[in-house]
């Protein structure tokens, strides 16, 4: 019984052995030297200049001169708002990667921001509360017009830049917020404008008034596109890209995610935001500007934007609306 025992821890002992070393010899690999540095994979979609946004090279309208709103907030009947009304809800196009304008709350799962605030009050003074009234459809800024143009959604209220290129496709409200396009890099950089990346890589979302300014820089930086600003972000944390440059909105909400960039020098443009809505839908236009009207009056506009940008880029008043 005891020889029996000693029998039995002996054959256990030698299997463990010969187990460990099955699994030694498994880990080691086969060529070793096929292993190399891995690169950090690159966001889908990215691609190179993209000038199709047009910005500021068509001056062949007044571009901040909106339809001036008659009826207030009422809906008329037979029109499109009446359309809207009796669906019972608002489709709005909006981002889901911006922070401070449109991105979606990790906590909450709910959309929160500066553009967001702007959905909910035309929500609101449509069906009285905006709570189940909205349908968000998150788009990147290169279907910004498609989806208007194809009436996927009502309104798109998407860091959207007023162009004349633009209205030629879609209407505009008049504009609800003036930002300027400016750099991001890393803390370590010493870039201060695109004169400063002649040759470098300088990241923009697709079809933005952004990339078209990178692209036809005299400095001749390298444009990335991609198609979300987030992708941007990324690329400049994984080294990627050497700068990010768009909106100062926009940046400001990286820099508040990533305590290792920098948003520098002055503005490259002026950007004039504004509602997008489908081009044979004027009764829609009216409504949003009497809305926005009424958010400049009420103070609904300065604690929006003291909730979500004042902190980081300063106070600032709304825009007075421009009406033709």
């Amino acid at each position: 019984m005891i020889r029996s025992r000693h029998f039995v821890r002996a054959a256990a002992l030698a299997a463990v052995v010969l187990f460990g070393t099955a699994c030694t010899a498994a880990e080691v690999p086969a060529d070793a030297t096929a292993v190399t540095d891995a690169a950090w994979p690159t966001p889908a979609g990215v691609g190179g200049p993209d000038t199709s946004a047009g910005v500021n090279t068509d001056t062949s309208c007044d571009p901040l001169a909106s339809i001036r709103p008659t009826a207030g907030t009422s809906v008329p009947p037979g029109s499109h708002l009446a359309e809207i009304k009796a669906r019972g809800k608002l489709i709005a196009g909006v981002d889901q990667t911006t922070y401070l304008f449109g991105f979606r709350n990790p906590q909450s799962g709910n959309l929160e921001g500066f553009d967001i605030d702007v959905v909910n009050q035309i929500a609101k003074a449509l069906f009285g509360t905006a709570e189940g009234h909205v349908q968000f459809r998150a788009i990147p800024s290169s279907q910004r017009e498609q989806v208007l143009k194809d009436h996927k959604v009502d309104v798109v209220v998407r860091t959207y830049s007023i162009t004349c290129s633009r209205r030629k496709e879609v209407q505009f409200s008049s504009v609800y917020y003036v930002a300027g396009q400016k750099i991001l890099v890393p803390k370590t950089s010493n870039a201060q404008s695109l004169a400063d990346l002649a040759g470098k890589r300088v990241c923009a979302a697709r079809k933005s008034t952004s990339l078209t300014k990178v692209a036809t820089d005299p400095a001749k930086p390298i444009a990335v596109s991609v198609p979300n600003w987030s992708d941007c972000l990324v690329m400049l944390q994984q080294n990627q890209v050497e700068a990010v440059s768009t909106d100062d909105t926009i940046l400001a909400g990286m820099a508040a995610q990533d305590p290792q960039v920098k948003v520098v020098g002055d503005q490259l443009t002026k950007e004039n935001y504004g509602v997008g809505v489908p081009l044979d839908e004027q009764d829609v236009v009216q409504f949003v500007n009497a809305v926005l009207d009424q958010m400049r009056a009420d103070g609904s506009w300065a604690a929006s934007y003291g909730k979500w940008v004042g902190q980081r880029l300063g106070p600032a008043s709304p825009p007075e609306a421009q009406y033709r």
